[in-house]
């Protein structure tokens, strides 16, 4: 499985972001697809993810209500609604996906990875 993360960018306090991550090369509705994000300095943390069926997404308690997963699955894409965008936000976003996981979304646990975007919040 590929996966190419795109959509990050400079964007001040308050702004708003949407990333993608296209997958290729496997059945997309099999794997369980998550956003991980790793700040300078810091290790990478768990942002959300949402289940292979797509019917559960889970996300980091501190993000709840500012960051959105979703997925289209004819379209083979996950995507991370980021709004009122924080300086702390600053960070490489990577996509993730892990074959029909639907719990425990650790770094460790997610077999495919995509290169990361940079996404920067200026305040």
């Amino acid at each position: 499985v590929q996966l190419q993360a795109s959509g990050g960018g400079l964007v001040q306090a308050g702004g708003c972001l949407r990333l993608s991550c296209a997958a290729s090369g496997g059945t997309f509705s099999d794997y369980g697809m998550g956003w991980f994000r790793q700040a300078p300095g810091k290790e990478r943390e768990f942002v959300a993810a949402i289940s292979w069926s797509g019917g559960s997404t889970y996300s980091t308690d501190s993000l709840k209500g500012r960051f959105t997963i979703s997925r289209d699955k004819a379209k083979n894409t996950v995507y991370l609604q980021m709004n009122s965008l924080k300086p702390e936000d600053t960070a490489v976003y990577y996509c993730a996906a892990d074959y029909r996981r639907t719990t425990g979304w650790a770094a460790i646990r997610m077999e495919y990875w995509g290169k990361g975007t940079l996404v920067t919040v200026s305040s």
